[in-house]
């Protein structure tokens, strides 16, 4: 197959995709890999098959086909197309929470000697940087590589980026307890962003006790993800359901929704969401008061928050069997989780500077300086200082949160 008939094969697939027949996309894409000479046309279709399996949560697949694209890379001794592959290669990790080897790729990618593309792909290799620090629970690293990937988005009128970035934005909000600043980014875009804008507004109207509005949001995101065959995003929202069925007491609801959330996490790989369904499968036991139970689950739990690196999870896991421990008097367990939970908080340094207390536990307003550093805003307004309480960096312009 040619370079022409290449070329026609790679749009004849991607027409089927945007018209969601994204199997025979699948199909046609496969058969251009299996037939074309053109180097420049099999890096172009890895790259659509990158995506396709991306979006379906097949991460596996999405990973063995960006490994294949990175070779092909090599092969066209090109550096653009080096630093396309290397950022496949970075998104495929952080997708499988294979946070530490995101980060490691994308140091890679800004390390490659000038490219045309940098432009256009550094706001996106900060994003999935970003998205790993997250992961990883370190905030401040996190915030810092956000701000850069919506600078880029800024300069480089990337609309599209913007509204990726507010969507980890979203979920920084969220698990930092700031659940009023999650915003409806979503209007006036495709369907596939409006169904995460309604997701992470769900998650925030939960945190906040708005029930009723939290349920139409994530009804709204499944209807769509059901439409495109989006199974992460099916997982999301089941786990939502579940947490919103958890919150009203009705946990015979809640769990059938955490069970087929689990189904979905595990299939497509991804632990951290298996983490967090574990976690609201424990607090329903603790609800039930069938505590044995409740820390089974977290010890499951437990073991894939440390496999992944999650400390934010470590540390509401170890704050869950502080309290259960404390209602079976247990004092020797009870201390061990104490003593975790607090290294857990200076790990994250998920705490104000000015007045010691802890971030994340409950909702409150916080405020993110150019540096990067959380504080309750009424500490930062109490303070009156110009200047980071951290390190002193000057504070004249606030943050993000």
């Amino acid at each position: 197959m040619g370079q022409d008939q290449t070329k026609q094969q790679i749009e004849k697939g991607l027409q089927l995709y945007q018209s969601n027949q994204t199997e025979k996309a699948l199909q046609v894409w496969t058969k251009v890999l299996e037939k074309s000479s053109d180097l420049v046309g099999r890096f172009r279709v890895l790259g659509c098959l990158v995506t396709a399996h991306s979006e379906m949560g097949r991460y596996k697949e999405m990973l063995k086909f960006a490994v294949v694209q990175i070779d092909t890379a090599r092969e066209l001794e090109d550096a653009d197309f080096l630093l396309e592959s290397y950022l496949n290669l970075a998104r495929s990790n952080e997708k499988l929470c294979e946070f530490h080897k995101t980060i490691s790729y994308c140091k890679t990618c800004l390390g490659l000697p000038g490219t045309r593309a940098g432009a256009h792909l550094g706001g996106q290799v900060s994003l999935s940087m970003g998205n790993a620090f997250l992961g990883l629970s370190l905030f401040q690293k996190a915030l810092e590589s956000f701000e850069k990937a919506l600078r880029y988005a800024h300069n480089n009128d990337d609309a599209m980026l913007e509204c990726r970035v507010c969507c980890s934005l979203g979920s920084f909000y969220a698990q930092v307890k700031a659940a009023e600043l999650v915003n409806d980014y979503g209007k006036g875009w495709s369907l596939k962003y409006r169904a995460m804008s309604q997701y992470h507004m769900a998650v925030a109207y939960r945190l906040l006790g708005h029930l009723g509005s939290a349920m139409e949001c994530c009804e709204e995101s499944m209807k769509i993800a059901l439409q495109h065959g989006d199974r992460p995003l099916q997982a999301l929202c089941l786990l939502c359901f579940a947490d919103i069925h958890r919150s009203r007491g009705d946990l015979e609801t809640a769990f059938p929704r955490y069970d087929s959330a689990m189904s979905i996490m595990t299939e497509i790989g991804n632990r951290l969401g298996q983490v967090q369904v574990l976690l609201g499968v424990a607090k329903c036991w603790v609800a039930r008061k069938a505590l044995d139970k409740a820390l089974d689950a977290i010890e499951r739990a437990q073991d894939l928050a440390e496999e992944v690196g999650n400390k934010l999870s470590q540390l509401k896991l170890h704050c869950l069997s502080e309290s259960i421990y404390r209602s079976k008097g247990l004092q020797r367990e009870l201390r061990a989780h104490v003593v975790r939970f607090h290294e857990c908080v200076e790990e994250t340094e998920l705490y104000c500077g000015l007045c010691g207390e802890s971030i994340g536990e409950k909702n409150s307003r916080l405020q993110a300086l150019p540096c990067s550093h959380i504080f309750h805003l009424r500490c930062l307004q109490n303070n009156g200082t110009r200047s980071c309480p951290n390190c002193r960096r000057s504070s004249m312009k606030p943050g993000f949160v």
